[in-house]
């Protein structure tokens, strides 16, 4: 009997669906000569400190290190405290039945490093030595899932991911339990203080920005604007240079000869410069991006959107969720024509799907050599039916995205013209000439700045315009705005650098805090914690996060570009980098913060403390 293990039973239906098999079992469903079981996520975890004999949280246990993690049951909460899950329990030794009479293991787990990490603890907890195969398909449809089953893996090909995702485990169970109770136990707090290996370098980034805004000190500035007429055309134009002091602008501002003051020919135009700019099409969305693009739509939350996309692609619809790459090889390339020309009858994209049609195809997303585990998120070409109106509109936007990737680029023609009026003024303006990829969901420049013209006359270098129209502006700097769940996925790719260039943030995705599969948990654990909340779209601290800031943000653990090393050599492990050698880092890290936290905390019960008496006083 051959043996599928699926990472959840609904899962596991649609594997036994296919290949025609219906008898169902007490935790697995029969037929055909196989055997379809699952887990449920994680039924394995690696086993909590009292485990290795660290009873208690202690000053003297610190820190933690076992000599080798166990691994341990799925626990539930009940009135008598944390107890096994006793459904874990019966499943598991469902799967050890079945793994002992199996002639063949497949593991159909999640394609990722997760839904590895997913068998492999069960694989090992219950110290099965039968080889296995590893099913590896981007599609839930029936015939990506017959193509993955006619070319199974040796399972050992995936034991660099294991590893990788192993390490990362063991990683965030030694920096996450010594860190979190380092700071609990030096800061004498009543309630636990939780602090993780990624979620700490993030709150600490909520927390910077919001501090930075709360101290920001707005400066005034001034600027001169002058209207022009060409002919009837009127066009503005601003002064090069922004003046700290009114009495300076004030002086210039007297100096604009205009139509008004009996001038009537004020503005000197002295260069015209025209260039034509082309916009490459956005690259194909991946999990990090689509998250992005929903929450500034349509104001979905990171997990919102994750949730959605999964059940797109357990309905079939779109190709794997979870993946971090926005490219594609030229063997998927081939079939996106088909997948456009389906796209033909779509009512909001139809007629974009038709004109692709009609002209070559953009290939800046396909690069093989820049596809990960799983290529970028594209439909499978299946019909949507009957959708919500939230999965609707992720699925959209994914089709979009898909017609945008390869449509043709914005061609734009930018004019620069340089007007002399008592003091340099500039009139910017841009006119699309071939909408190409903005066509798709017809939307211009968000980025367009508020002084751009639309358009600007044609006018020549030395010509002289009437000024109709001068004003002084009066305006204030503006701090960085507060972090919403778009713009901190977009920081945590760059581990909190600023990168607009959308290939330079992808280059940067191996350092980043967390992985898109990830960032989404990150942000509801912090909230989870009462760290951080939502206000509106935004994510703001609390004032306990804000305290807890306050104590770590000099700390290691809070220090994002190191973090995203951490990441980056957990790829490495994936691309067969030595294992030991990040065990005996993480451990070296472990101890650093460990010592820094049972340092720091004191400030933080002093906190504590004075918190305390003020609400007694109050009450």
């Amino acid at each position: 009997m051959k043996i599928v293990i699926a990472e959840k039973p609904s899962v596991a239906r649609e594997l036994a669906k296919v290949f025609g098999a219906t008898t169902k079992k007490d935790g697995y469903i029969e037929g055909k000569g196989y055997s379809f079981t699952w887990a449920f996520g994680h039924l394995l975890q690696l086993a909590p400190p009292q485990e290795y004999g660290f009873i208690g949280w202690r000053r003297q246990h610190l820190p933690m290190l076992p000599k080798k993690f166990k691994l341990g049951i799925r626990k539930i909460k009940t009135k008598d405290g944390l107890v096994e899950d006793p459904g874990v329990r019966k499943q598991l030794d469902i799967i050890k039945k079945l793994f002992d009479e199996a002639t063949e293991i497949i593991v159909a787990t999640d394609a990722g490093r997760e839904g590895e990490l997913i068998f492999r603890y069960i694989y090992y907890f219950l110290k099965c030595k039968k080889p296995f195969k590893r099913l590896w398909i981007s599609s839930q449809t029936d015939e990506a899932i017959k193509e993955g089953f006619r070319n199974l893996k040796p399972g050992t090909d995936y034991d660099t991911l294991f590893n990788s995702a192993h390490c990362r485990s063991e990683s965030d169970w030694l920096v996450g339990m010594n860190a979190t109770q380092a700071l609990s136990i030096s800061a004498g707090a009543r309630s636990v203080l939780s602090l993780g290996r990624v979620q700490t370098p993030t709150l600490a980034m909520i927390c910077s920005r919001f501090l930075e805004i709360k101290n920001f000190v707005p400066q005034l500035y001034y600027q001169l604007a002058i209207q022009l007429d060409k002919d009837g055309q009127l066009f503005k134009a601003i002064s090069v240079n922004n003046f700290d002091k009114k009495e300076e602008a004030e002086e210039l501002f007297a100096k604009i000869e205009d139509v008004a003051s009996g001038f009537p020919y004020g503005g000197k135009i002295l260069t015209v410069e025209a260039k034509p700019r082309k916009e490459p099409p956005p690259l194909l969305h991946d999990l990090s991006s689509l998250q992005q693009e929903a929450n500034k739509r349509k104001g979905f939350t990171a997990d919102q959107t994750l949730n959605l996309l999964q059940g797109l692609y357990e309905s079939k619809l779109v190709t794997y969720p979870r993946t971090g790459s926005r490219y594609i090889g030229d063997d998927v390339f081939a079939g996106v024509p088909n997948l456009i020309d389906k796209l033909k009858v779509h009512k909001d994209f139809g007629k974009q799907a038709d004109f692709l049609q009609t002209v070559s195809l953009n290939k800046r997303s396909v690069n093989a050599k820049k596809v990960t585990d799983h290529h970028a998120i594209l439909p499978t070409g299946e019909s949507p039916y009957q959708l919500s109106g939230d999965k609707q509109a992720i699925y959209d936007m994914v089709v979009g995205r898909m017609l945008e990737a390869f449509h043709q680029e914005c061609v734009k023609e930018v004019t620069k013209i340089t007007i002399e009026a008592g003091s340099v003024f500039i009139a910017n303006g841009t006119v699309i000439r071939s909408a190409g990829w903005r066509s798709v969901f017809n939307e211009s420049d968000d980025e367009k700045k508020d002084e751009e013209n639309p358009s600007l006359p044609k006018v020549k270098a030395g010509e002289e315009l009437p000024i109709v129209n001068k004003a002084l502006l009066e305006k204030q700097t503006k701090p960085k705005p507060l972090y919403n769940e778009a713009s901190l996925l977009k920081a945590l790719e760059t581990s909190g650098k600023d990168i607009e260039d959308e290939e330079l943030r992808y280059a940067m995705k191996d350092s980043g805090l967390g992985t898109p599969a990830t960032r989404a948990a990150i942000i509801e654990t912090l909230i989870n914690r009462e760290y951080i909340v939502r206000e509106k779209r935004n994510l703001v601290p609390t004032s306990k996060g804000l305290a807890v800031y306050d104590v770590v943000k000099d700390q290691k653990i809070a220090q994002a570009e190191l973090t995203g090393q951490w990441e980056k050599r957990l790829e490495e492990i994936r691309s067969g980098a030595s294992v030991a050698d990040f065990k005996a880092e993480i451990t070296d890290y472990t101890r650093t913060i460990t010592n820094e936290l049972l340092q720091s905390g004191m400030g933080l019960a002093e906190k504590f403390a004075k918190d305390e008496k003020l609400e007694e006083k109050v009450s």
